[in-house]
């Protein structure tokens, strides 16, 4: 049976209104936002309002009833005029909200989705630690349960949208106990914005991606009640684990928005460009190099809608999202090279796009699992 490449009429119309909004909205104002390094709480407030924070979340708990899929295709479009927009979108409902809405109970569900659905409020996942980045198991953060509060104790680094103005939540791996044989029993805790005990660092100073909030997260002594608990005790990092699955996917769709738009920005100014009394696109090595990002672009994104068709299907999904997460921030990172290579000198100012994505590109290659952590996880898939 012919494998079926086309969109929906719900996903096409779904991906020509996101490419529109990043066109008009986000594409004329982001480079200020970059460039002070500050957050877009007005494009944000619009994305809620267009129903992009809840797109994968069931209607009865605000969200738009649609698949994870049609969050992929959002980030695919947002990220091909700016990263900082999609992974703002991306970790808000990927590492925000699908933990609660995969995990929580009716009451936690109730409590915090419908806001985060809405992006009236922001959601985000402490999992990595300053001591431990690839290796997640190495926590150190601990909860000790007295009478009925959790007793928080510990630090997170990298945590994206954990110190917005609207973060309400923040999802915190922690342990908890000690299972036989020594090994940590580690479980997911939900610690409400502004609990005493919980300290948001300063926004870091980082290489791209600077109009996202990204911070470091301290917890001392840190109350929260012992319902805040999100799932079964001890399965913290298993639940986290499926959620990197999912969220991989979703990156693979970001890092193809990005990689797309440097062959974007790259035709129209070699068409226009001109070098030696011809338009530099005329010229072979040009659109060599033009014609090896289509061609990533394009790979990247069959890969990332077969691991997305996968995981729709309920089929195990794992070996294709790591495949999809590592062909497409290769792409990313490679296209930016080439698209800034391609614009010569304007490409190193931070008023072209292309600037932006290749300070953009790098860390799609480390983020919810860096490039060596994909090649082990597609060893083990096929039994090495």
């Amino acid at each position: 049976m012919p494998l079926d490449l086309e969109l929906s009429e719900e996903h096409a119309a779904l991906r020509a209104t996101v490419e529109d909004f990043a066109r008009k909205e986000v594409a004329p104002v982001i480079g200020d936002f970059y460039e002070r390094g500050a957050f877009p709480y007005d494009l944000v407030k619009k994305m809620g309002a267009m129903g992009l924070f809840g797109l994968p979340i069931a209607e009865e708990h605000g969200g738009m009833g649609g698949d994870y899929f049609a969050l992929c295709l959002a980030l695919e479009e947002l990220a091909r005029v700016d990263s900082s927009v999609a992974i703002t979108l991306e970790a808000g409902v990927s590492l925000g909200a699908m933990p609660i809405y995969r995990f929580g109970n009716d009451e936690q569900k109730a409590q915090w989705l419908p806001a985060l659905a809405a992006g009236e409020k922001l959601g985000a996942f402490g999992l990595t630690e300053p001591g431990g980045g690839s290796d997640a198991g190495a926590t150190r953060t601990t909860a000790r349960l007295e009478g009925d509060e959790w007793v928080i104790n510990g630090s997170k680094a990298f945590i994206t949208n954990s110190g917005t103005d609207i973060t309400s939540v923040v999802t915190v791996t922690a342990i908890t106990g000690e299972r036989e044989g020594g090994k940590k029993e580690i479980s997911a805790i939900m610690v409400p914005a502004g609990t005493p005990g919980f300290t948001v660092s300063e926004k870091y100073s980082k290489v791209g991606w600077n109009a996202s909030d990204t911070r470091e997260l301290f917890f001392d002594d840190c109350r929260v009640p012992a319902s805040n608990l999100l799932g079964e005790r001890g399965r913290g990092y298993a639940q986290f684990l499926s959620i990197l699955d999912e969220g991989r996917v979703a990156i693979a769709a970001l890092s193809v928005g990005l990689a797309q738009g440097c062959v974007d920005e790259s035709v129209p100014y070699a068409q226009e460009r001109e070098a030696f009394g011809n338009p530099i696109g005329s010229y072979q090595a040009i659109q060599f190099k033009i014609a090896d990002m289509e061609a990533r672009a394009h790979t990247a994104r069959l890969a990332y809608y077969a691991a997305a068709d996968k995981m729709l299907k309920g089929e195990p999904f794992k070996k294709e999202a790591a495949i999809a997460k590592l062909v497409s921030s290769n792409a990313a990172m490679d296209n930016a090279r080439d698209a800034t290579q391609v614009f010569g000198g304007y490409g190193f100012m931070n008023e072209y796009p292309v600037g932006r994505f290749y300070r953009d590109a790098k860390i799609l290659e480390i983020g919810e699992g860096t490039s060596e952590v994909q090649k082990m996880l597609i060893a083990r898939q096929l039994g090495l």
